[in-house]
């Protein structure tokens, strides 16, 4: 991954290599201002003596992760016919993943416990008419996703030059995906006819078939029960299959096709009545980013999900949702997509919750106001050296605290309890985000693929920033 820098009065220029953070550090021309994700400060240098290129930060929505990347904008030249074609140098990968599944559940909570305490206690008087709503309001669970997300643009900004905005602008047609047939076939047609439904089953059925759990094959949208017997093409009675299941299964029942595997059976059926919770979150949130990314300022670019995979199959780019951010809008040639993507998880900062509940509702426990001890909160990424002992070794990770002063330590190798606070030095506050990293994607040969090289070492950075921490 490519590291962002900053000048020395803190405006983002443009990003570097590993490599040559590693040098910058080391000859004290450059502090570490950030290690989450990996952020130098110039010393010796201002904005307006360097040069800068146009850097482009795509986004391919969802509804539990969002990816992110930012791109160097490139035009080349055809020889044939001087066209000029748009492609795109990857410097980062992000995976921003939602909790609006938490915020949900935890609001759900709430309301049960509030209802819990009005119906035993006292009599209120209900006030479910005197509530005003202003417009274009969101559930807090969807405004969490858009919040997110341009709290990440906004982010990227302050670190790289970032100069231009593409988005993918999804849209599920709801009443297509549970009955295609709904106003006639002239619906359907059209240049992504058919689209929606199969990628929307793709997403259901975790692009594996249904019947062998087969992969990596081309997949056939395949009716469970078979037109032939009655079936409809709503989306609860289509799966995928290979093609070898399909022709097998043909207009068979599947009670007769799946007798032997009744667990299977099970899982289908009820995997196929499984409602469109995600769609519908996209569908409801998509216009709310796309303003909300206008009001940035800068040039947006907005796509369809059919332009995405097209540009993703054309140039041979493995599937991940950081590669299909990278792959957004226009775009004839992508290279240097072989890093690491940095995957950032919304822990938040804490609850304000102060019980516990039993299974009835009713308090079982009480927490404490306190969310520091010693000097730490948890969700802190620290540094443990422990000297001796059976827990002796050095360990860096988010942290866990206890008013005991014996802290948790969640690292990449698990975690690691029971480790006196004095040992603990703080490498990064917490900001509400846990930060892992994914390891590079397996490459396809084929056209705009990049050489194994892209994905660079970190061993010796990772040295230098010890030092510049510890």
């Amino acid at each position: 991954m490519s590291v962002f820098v900053l000048d020395k009065q803190g405006s983002p220029l443009m990003p570097c290599s590993e490599k040559r953070a590693r040098l910058l550090l080391a000859r004290s021309r450059a502090r570490v201002h950030r290690v989450m994700p990996f952020v130098i400060r110039l010393v010796d240098r201002h904005r307006d003596s360097c040069a800068t290129q146009p850097l482009r930060l795509k986004l391919d929505p969802g509804s539990k992760t969002t990816g992110m990347a930012l791109v160097r904008d490139s035009e080349v030249v055809v020889a044939d016919s001087g066209e000029i074609q748009r492609g795109a140098a990857v410097l980062n990968l992000f995976e921003l993943v939602h909790r609006g599944r938490q915020i949900s559940e935890a609001l759900s909570a709430r309301r049960a416990m509030r209802r819990r305490r009005r119906s035993s206690l006292r009599y209120r008087a209900p006030r479910f008419l005197n509530r005003t709503r202003k417009t274009g309001w969101l559930p807090p669970s969807l405004q969490h996703r858009v919040d997110s997300t341009m709290a990440w643009v906004r982010r990227i900004q302050r670190w790289a030059p970032v100069t231009a905005l593409s988005s993918e602008l999804v849209r599920f047609d709801m009443q297509a995906l549970e009955n295609p047939e709904i106003s006639g076939i002239e619906y359907q047609q059209g240049t992504l006819a058919g689209y929606e439904v199969r990628e929307y089953l793709l997403e259901k059925w975790c692009r594996q078939c249904a019947y062998c759990d087969k992969t990596d094959v081309p997949l056939q949208v395949e009716h469970i029960v078979a037109k032939a017997r009655g079936g409809s093409t709503r989306m609860s009675n289509l799966t995928l299959a290979c093609r070898c299941c399909n022709k097998a299964k043909a207009a068979l029942p599947v009670e007769v096709f799946l007798a032997k595997d009744p667990k299977r059976l099970a899982r289908i059926l009820a995997q196929a009545k499984r409602p469109l919770k995600d769609a519908a979150a996209v569908n409801v949130t998509r216009w709310a980013l796309a303003n909300a990314l206008r009001a940035t300022g800068l040039p947006v670019e907005f796509a369809s999900g059919g332009r995405t995979k097209f540009n993703r199959a054309m140039l041979s780019v493995p599937k991940t949702h950081a590669l299909d951010a990278a792959c957004v809008g226009e775009l004839a040639h992508i290279v240097a997509w072989q890093k690491p993507t940095l995957a950032v998880k919304c822990s938040g900062r804490g609850s304000y919750q102060r019980t516990r509940l039993d299974k009835y509702g009713f308090p079982r426990g009480y927490l404490t106001r306190e969310k520091q001890h010693f000097g730490f909160q948890t969700g802190d990424l620290v540094r443990a050296s422990v000297p001796t002992g059976k827990k002796a070794g050095t360990y860096v990770g988010r942290v866990a605290v206890r008013a005991s002063g014996s802290f948790n330590i969640q690292g990449a190798g698990g975690v690691v309890q029971g480790v006196a606070h004095r040992h603990c030095r703080f490498v990064q506050r917490s900001d509400g985000y846990a930060y892992s990293r994914i390891a590079t994607p397996e490459g396809v040969a084929g056209t705009g693929t990049a050489s194994p090289r892209s994905a660079l070492s970190l061993p010796g950075l990772k040295a230098e920033v010890s030092r510049a921490i510890g």
